[in-house]
């Protein structure tokens, strides 16, 4: 059970300051970092909904973690898109390419790795800021991470700041002063360590959550790719137990 509103988690440290219960469109993988977000959302009184995305991805389970985890969690609404970026390819989530295995930590840190989709986070914000405007709301949560987030260049503050930025100038609520849109990227700077010690701080079931790019055939994570490293380290050095 998520606990009552608290003090915020916010990219640059402030207080959120909207009206009581509002709308926010929450991107939800399934994994780790976008379960904590929403549950973060959650603690601050937003109305959650949740947005996943069928994508083509090899690793498609995600979605009913995405579920179970927009269920436990009271989301208002969950809604999984489909748009087949697998058409496209270029990755080793959306085409024929291996997932790399039993990387170390600088591995991981040099370079953009080959399970980098392209343009992914600029094409799920924006079906995100069409669902916003939709519900009358500017709030959109994403859980990017810049310290462990493998070498992705849309999970940076940048890549974030810019979109924002964009997407005032691009949408009639942004024009007309309805809506200004704000992105908001609680976990950016938080190591995977602090991540998982902020769910487990809100009581989320992490036993829900999926966080491997290669499960086998009966969905069970592989253990060695770099999702799966990732989140290994992050729960050994918070010392919390992943179930």
């Amino acid at each position: 059970m998520i606990p009552g509103a608290g003090c915020a988690v916010a990219a640059a440290g402030e207080r959120y300051t909207n009206s009581v219960n509002p709308k926010a469109v929450c991107l939800l993988s399934g994994g780790l970092d976008s379960a904590v977000c929403l549950a973060l959302a959650r603690r601050e009184g937003y109305e959650c909904h949740a947005l996943s995305f069928d994508y083509g991805q090899r690793h498609r389970v995600e979605l009913e973690a995405a579920a179970r985890v927009a269920g436990a969690l009271g989301a208002a609404r969950h809604i999984v898109a489909k748009i087949g970026l697998d058409a496209f390819g270029g990755s080793a989530l959306t085409a024929a390419i291996d997932v790399p295995k039993g990387r170390s930590a600088a591995e991981m840190g040099g370079g953009i790795p080959v399970t980098y989709v392209p343009a992914r986070n600029t094409i799920f914000l924006s079906f995100a800021l069409a669902w916003a405007e939709v519900l009358g709301t500017g709030d959109i949560f994403i859980g990017v991470n810049a310290l462990d987030y493998s070498g992705y260049p849309d999970c940076r503050g940048e890549f974030i700041e810019a979109y924002e930025r964009m997407a005032n100038l691009a949408t009639k609520a942004g024009v007309e002063g309805s809506a200004r849109v704000q992105i908001h990227t609680p976990l950016l700077k938080l190591s995977k360590a602090e991540i998982v010690k902020l769910g487990h701080e809100l009581g989320l079931p992490f036993g829900l959550t999926h966080s491997c790019y290669d499960p086998g055939p009966d969905g069970r994570p592989c253990g060695a790719c770099d999702a799966c490293l990732l989140r290994k380290k992050g729960f050994e050095e918070a010392g919390i137990e992943d179930r």
